[in-house]
């Protein structure tokens, strides 16, 4: 029989948790289970009113409980319910992705990766010798080759082709990924060249030039405002085109074509956030002794050798977090294309735009077309995604190791 010292410990322990296991379930865990039942219904602004008849709508809509009844909104439609088949949002999503023509073109792809993913296997094990029979530089680049020679040899812009129009899903979240991958180490080596610069002893004027390259990321504070000046840069009328007329060369829409577009972004986006990759490189830098550069400099260690074997061992506990939280940031971008191309440029009718990453995607469906259903199946299967994503590159940085050891 459980003692009243017992008891009275566990209701003390249950009070203090208590309002964060109510705060958790109320705007966590709540929020997942409605999202995740919207998403399985043909909810939109056609059918905005829920049938508060079905047991499960009554009891997770707000709109279905009597404080907030009178505040159904009206709609044209009937009453929103579950789809018939019940998962035809996320086939729409989705559309032809696991046909065979679709997962030979995914085959093709990831095949193209096979050298790279070689040389990081080679990589980590020639790591542990004392003399590597080939460097890190050589596998690195003999991947990249290889997987050049493999993707102009299976064609794979036909194979992409074919993933690209498999379904809004693989679209935008192809687009984002490319975007992320575009950003995110022009970010990194921005940060890398400006931090070496300042950390330097012998640069004069660093309090002056620290500040100077540190305002794109004061300046991400108001991003929309900064991104329309960056637009205006990119007009056909812009000051782009403008430089180009006083040399005699005719511009271009930029905007208007989805290359340019989609690098437009790019470069806006990397001038916002290489500050953060400055800052935090420049932290790590100034904690490395000289001492260790001393000895390099007596070995006989060239610069480069000093930076691969030296430097970027020794600030990568660092780099791996900034490098984590900018792909998150990345993947999450919506002020600056939205600002700037708003996620165009369309090239077809029904089809997102060049520049229409996931949360703008999210945005339209949601604000645009009101399509309610379907922008949370969007987001569950974005949930899905991105949480194998983020539990995958925990295990491979190991950010987290040793933060639970006592």
């Amino acid at each position: 029989m459980v003692s009243w010292s017992a008891r009275r410990k566990a209701l003390t322990i249950l009070l203090f948790i208590g309002p964060t296991l109510i705060g958790i379930l109320l705007f966590s865990v709540y929020p997942i289970v409605l999202s995740t039942y919207v998403s399985f219904t043909d909810r939109n602004k056609f059918r905005p009113n829920p049938d508060c008849t079905v047991f499960l709508t009554g009891l997770l809509e707000p709109l279905c409980w009597p404080q907030f009844r009178d505040r159904a909104p009206v709609g044209l439609g009937s009453p929103y319910g579950l789809q018939d088949p019940i998962f035809k949002n996320y086939a729409d999503l989705l559309g032809t992705m696991f046909t065979p023509t679709a997962l030979g073109s995914m085959f093709l792809m990831v095949l193209c990766f096979l050298p790279l993913i070689a040389a990081w296997v080679l990589t980590k094990r020639f790591a542990k010798l004392a003399t590597p029979p080939v460097s890190r530089t050589t596998l690195w680049w003999g991947g990249l080759g290889l997987s050049l020679v493999l993707a102009f040899a299976l064609n794979i812009g036909a194979a992409y082709n074919v993933l690209m129009d498999t379904g809004d899903f693989v679209v935008v979240v192809g687009r984002t990924l490319i975007f992320v991958i575009a950003r995110v180490p022009l970010s990194f080596v921005l940060g890398l060249t400006f931090a070496l610069i300042l950390n330097s002893e012998h640069l004069p004027g660093r309090t002056f030039f620290r500040i100077a390259l540190f305002i794109p990321w004061a300046a991400s504070s108001l991003g929309i405002l900064m991104a329309l000046i960056w637009q205006f840069f990119f007009r056909e009328q812009g000051t782009i085109n403008q430089v180009l007329s006083i040399f005699g060369l005719t511009g271009m829409a930029w905007l208007k074509d989805p290359f340019t577009a989609f690098a437009a972004v790019v470069l806006v986006d990397t001038w916002f956030s290489y500050p953060f990759f400055m800052i935090t490189i420049l932290g790590a830098l100034q904690s490395v002794p000289h001492d260790v550069y001393e000895a390099a400099d007596l070995d006989g260690a060239s610069w480069w050798q000093q930076l691969t074997r030296i430097t970027l061992p020794l600030v990568r506990p660092a780099i791996l977090p900034a490098t984590v939280l900018t792909s998150i940031t990345a993947f999450q971008m919506f002020g600056t294309a939205w600002a700037i191309t708003q996620g165009g440029p369309i090239q077809s009718v029904g089809k997102p735009g060049a520049t229409e990453f996931v949360i703008v995607y999210a945005f339209k469906q949601i604000f645009q077309t009101q399509n309610y259903g379907r922008a949370t199946a969007f987001a569950v299967i974005l949930f899905i995604f991105l949480f194998a994503l983020t539990l995958y590159s925990l295990r491979m940085t190991k950010i987290t190791k040793g933060a639970f050891e006592s």
